[in-house]
């Protein structure tokens, strides 16, 4: 048995989960509902109690055992009445199952006490005794074990009462006694079945709620994956800028969408001065230590609306929509400047960073991307030549 299954068994006699702790949960899950059951169900045995006053006085008039029994009708609908408003308050039936508990043996002891002072209406009290019965296993919710413990001292205990004080015949309290184990046997096992549909339905509930919530916790996990995934094959792993081919899809977008509204677009081919040495000379990991710098440099450079990439190896390039001529110019100022000032490792603060942009302007409707970027490479090519650290427009 796994110990999901163990965890869920419930026993057979008491009706509550073999668990304590699982027991604890449902319990805690029925709580308002049990303490408003409870207090309706309370308030009203205690009024129908109350109300047999009127029978007593019809049958005994204003006697002393009359007032005896006002008194105790009195103060059992009392105190059934006060425990409604503190279990209302108070009755955590998690933790306080005592609490619910009271009332059923206050209720039990009032009834057992009608039997002395009203001895000739006993056939009448039978009939209480088995309704009474039947109202605390199935109208006042408690735990099966309470109900029956106070069930069966109401039984007992009215039988007692019987024998002692109407003058029973043996046989009599043959028949009583066997109604009053019918009574009790029909309630406990009505009320045992009832425990334990519940908490079967609170438990396939609970799994239903736990895998929808392993399930949710899986489709995060897949999401996660997912963005991951999509950044791993979006995303230079060096720079953590575009690669080329999502650079080339987003700035594909950009142009076509730029040509049908008029607006001018620009194109920026930036190449890292003198790389290959540094590679040489610094090693690897010093060169790809600059290309996270420039890469940085260029991001803080560029606004919202642009869209820059590692083209490959030391280039990066840079898309700009809504940007003509002299604004082109300004932003590749403005980074190359940047570049200039980046802070430089010790061991190579000989060699400043610099770079050389070629820039495309899209004059043409008609013109496309590859274009674009073949005019910014050939431009690129001729500040290199030129020197290097310079910035050459179309």
């Amino acid at each position: 048995m796994s110990s999901r299954q163990t965890r869920d068994q419930v026993h057979w006699l008491t009706g509550q989960f073999c668990e304590y702790c699982k027991e604890l949960m449902y319990r805690r899950s029925i709580t308002s509902r049990v303490q408003f059951e409870t207090c309706i169900s309370l308030t009203v045995a205690a009024l129908i109690f109350g109300m047999f006053a009127i029978s007593d006085y019809s049958l005994l008039g204003p006697t002393q055992e009359y007032y005896l029994l006002i008194a105790m009708r009195s103060v059992v609908v009392v105190l059934c009445l006060l425990l409604v408003v503190i279990i209302r308050h108070w009755g955590g039936y998690s933790r306080r199952a005592w609490l619910h508990a009271l009332p059923l043996w206050i209720l039990a002891t009032g009834i057992i006490l009608i039997v002395p002072l009203r001895p000739d209406s006993l056939s009448t009290q039978i009939t209480a005794v088995v309704v009474a019965t039947m109202a605390f296993y199935l109208l006042i919710p408690n735990l099966l074990t309470v109900v029956t413990l106070a069930s069966l001292y109401l039984s007992i205990g009215f039988l007692t009462s019987a024998v002692l004080f109407a003058d029973i015949t043996t046989a009599q309290a043959l028949r009583m006694a066997l109604l009053f184990i019918m009574a009790n046997a029909v309630g406990f096992f009505a009320l045992l079945r009832l425990e334990t549909l519940q908490r079967l339905q609170f438990a396939l509930l609970s799994e239903e709620r736990d895998q929808n919530h392993q399930l949710l916790e899986e489709i995060a996990h897949r999401k996660s994956l997912e963005a991951q995934l999509r950044m791993i094959a979006e995303r230079d792993a060096l720079t953590g800028l575009n690669n080329r081919g999502h650079f080339m899809k987003l700035t594909t977008a950009l142009l076509h969408r730029s040509q049908q509204e008029n607006e001018p677009f620009s194109l920026f081919m930036i190449d890292v001065d003198h790389f290959k040495r540094i590679n040489d000379t610094w090693g690897h990991s010093h060169g790809d230590w600059v290309l996270t710098k420039i890469a940085e440099a260029c991001a803080q450079s560029l606004r919202r609306t642009d869209v820059i990439g590692r083209f490959g190896g030391e280039e990066f390039i840079v898309a700009l929509p809504n940007t003509g001529p002299d604004d082109a110019k300004i932003l590749a100022q403005r980074l190359k400047e940047r570049v200039a000032a980046l802070p430089s490792q010790e061991d190579i603060g000989a060699l400043s960073p610099s770079v050389t942009i070629g820039i495309a302007v899209a004059h043409q409707e008609d013109v496309d991307l590859e274009s674009l970027i073949t005019t910014a490479d050939q431009m690129l090519y001729v500040g290199k030549r030129d020197g290097r650290n310079r910035i050459i427009m179309s």
